[in-house]
C-alpha cells in the first residue's frame, strides 16, 4: 500500500478544546464561513487538514489569528456531508503527528506550513506498561459513569498504538494534558505519561468519592 504523501502547506483548523491524535477518527461539524471554505478547499485538493490547539487567552482575538500551540496532527478527510445551509460534517482520520513551522493568511483560514513528525517505529509495549493500561482503564470504567466505551476499547484488539492514542484522545482529560500526550517523543513515553494522568485522575475521583460519603 502506498502511503500518503502529505504536502508541506495544509489549511489549519485550531479549536479551544480539540486535540487530534494520529490513527484516531475525529468528528467535526464546520458552520463556520472561513472554515466551509477551508473544507471546500480540501475536498477540492489533498483533503488534508491540520489540527492545532489553541493557546490559553485564544478569546481575545479569535476571529483573527490568536496563536496555537506548535505541534499538532495532519488528517485526511475521510466522510464528509454538506448540508442544505452550506454546513458540512466530517470524519477526519489522524495520519502524522506535525510541527507548524509557518503560517500564511492568504484565503479566509489560516495555512501552515508542516514538518511530520516521525516517531520511533515501535507499535509494541513492553508487557508490565501494557497491563497497567488495561488495568487503570477498567478501573475508570468502573468509578466514571457512562464510560463504558472503555471497555469495549480493549475488547476490539486494537494494535497497542492504536490503543494509546485512542485512550489518550478519549478520556476525559483536560486539553493541556491531551497535548502533554501528543508532544510525547515515542508511544513509551506517551503510554507512561497517559498511566501517571490516569492514577491522578482515579485519585481525584477517590478523593471526591470520600467527600462524598462522609
Amino acid at each position: 500500500m502506498a502511503r500518503t504523501q502529505i504536502p508541506e502547506w495544509v489549511p489549519l483548523f485550531p479549536l479551544p478544546n480539540v486535540v487530534f491524535f494520529p490513527k484516531t477518527y475525529l468528528p467535526l461539524h464546520i458552520f463556520e464561513p472561513r472554515y466551509r471554505e477551508m473544507v471546500e478547499d480540501a475536498l477540492g485538493g489533498d483533503r488534508m487538514i491540520g489540527m492545532v490547539l489553541l493557546k490559553e487567552g485564544w478569546e481575545i482575538n479569535y476571529d483573527g489569528n490568536p496563536p496555537i500551540h506548535e505541534i499538532g496532527s495532519v488528517g485526511r478527510i475521510i466522510r464528509s456531508q454538506r448540508l442544505d445551509d452550506g454546513r458540512y460534517n466530517i470524519i477526519l482520520y489522524g495520519l502524522k503527528k506535525c510541527l507548524i513551522r509557518g503560517e500564511r493568511h492568504d484565503r479566509s483560514y489560516r495555512q501552515g506550513r508542516i514538518e511530520t513528525v516521525e516517531e520511533p517505529q515501535t507499535e509494541l509495549l513492553l508487557a508490565p506498561l501494557k497491563e497497567k493500561l488495561v488495568d487503570l482503564t477498567m478501573r475508570y470504567r468502573q468509578k466514571m459513569p457512562g464510560a463504558e466505551a472503555l471497555e469495549s476499547i480493549l475488547e476490539i484488539g486494537l494494535e497497542d498504538d492504536v490503543l494509546v492514542a485512542t485512550l489518550s484522545a478519549g478520556l476525559p482529560l483536560t486539553v493541556l494534558e491531551k497535548q502533554f500526550l501528543l508532544e510525547a517523543g515515542d508511544l513509551s513515553q506517551r503510554a507512561k505519561r497517559l498511566a501517571e494522568l490516569m492514577e491522578m485522575g482515579l485519585h481525584t475521583i477517590g478523593q471526591t468519592d470520600g467527600q462524598t460519603e462522609g
